[in-house]
């Protein structure tokens, strides 16, 4: 009898189709969008070219699931608050 491991990351992030949910419901946008296209536009080029965009946008968004590049995020806040004036100027 076959024995199956159970998943129990299931609450650090869902993953359908291994990617997150909102990059699956982006790829799946994008289907969408060439499902539409070649509908109203029925050429070999078109279907043939969607369907290379497609896996190749599946492809792109699995690798950065893999390893996401870092994104700097520039600070918001100061290091420390202080009630100091900044300004030796006087404004009342």
């Amino acid at each position: 009898m076959k024995r199956y491991n159970t998943y129990r990351n299931i609450r650090k992030q869902a993953m359908i189709m291994g990617l997150p949910i909102s990059l699956f419901a982006l790829q799946m946008v994008s289907v969408i969008g060439s499902l539409l296209v070649i509908i109203f536009s029925f050429h070999l080029g078109v279907i043939v070219g969607l369907l290379l965009f497609n896996a190749l946008l599946y492809g792109a968004l699995g690798r950065w699931v893999k390893k996401p590049f870092p994104i700097k995020v520039q600070r918001t806040f100061p290091q420390a608050i202080s009630n100091k004036r900044q300004s030796p100027l006087t404004h009342v």
